[in-house]
């Protein structure tokens, strides 16, 4: 009987815990891997490894930026692809709505329409960014990243960055 007891007690603490640990996950904060270059230097630089293994950055997500799509030029934000919602992006905005930008490959210029964010890859060359999907619903957005986690010699804040010339006074 007592170790039926313990056994209850031990799940609905496991239960209990698991609920709390998922409602800071969905509401307040995350932590998720990065995974290829596109936003090398800033996050996965090629000369990352750990140990003398290659290793991904590991970044704090956070949510609350997501109340009221509190977000500035240069932060960087992970999104769910427009083309394949199970995959998500960590990608740099650029620009938000109602800005013109500059596209770097060409001499165009682009509204970004009410409602969409304009973001693009610190890595230009192995990113899939808006010059591919186009504006990007800031319905899409799953958070800021704030922080890098892991690996330990790059733990750190993630600084807002913004490319010069690229916003217009159209």
């Amino acid at each position: 009987m007592t170790s039926q007891n313990s056994f209850w007690s031990f799940t609905k603490k496991c239960f209990t815990f698991g609920i709390i640990a998922l409602t800071i996950s969905d509401r307040y904060a995350s932590v998720m891997p990065v995974r290829g270059l596109s936003m090398s230097p800033t996050l996965n630089p090629v000369n990352n490894s750990f140990m003398g293994l290659p290793c991904d950055d590991y970044i704090l997500v956070e949510k609350f930026c997501l109340q009221k799509y509190q977000f500035s030029h240069g932060d960087v934000i992970v999104f769910l692809s427009p083309r394949n919602h199970k995959e998500k992006h960590v990608k740099r905005i650029i620009g938000l709505p109602g800005d013109w930008l500059r596209l770097s490959s060409s001499y165009d210029a682009v509204k970004v329409p009410e409602g969409h964010c304009w973001v693009e890859g610190d890595n230009s060359a192995l990113s899939l960014d808006s010059r591919f999907f186009g504006p990007i619903p800031l319905g899409l957005a799953q958070g800021r990243v704030s922080h890098i986690l892991w690996p330990p010699r790059r733990i750190g804040l993630v600084e807002k960055v913004l490319p010069q010339g690229r916003l217009s006074s159209f």
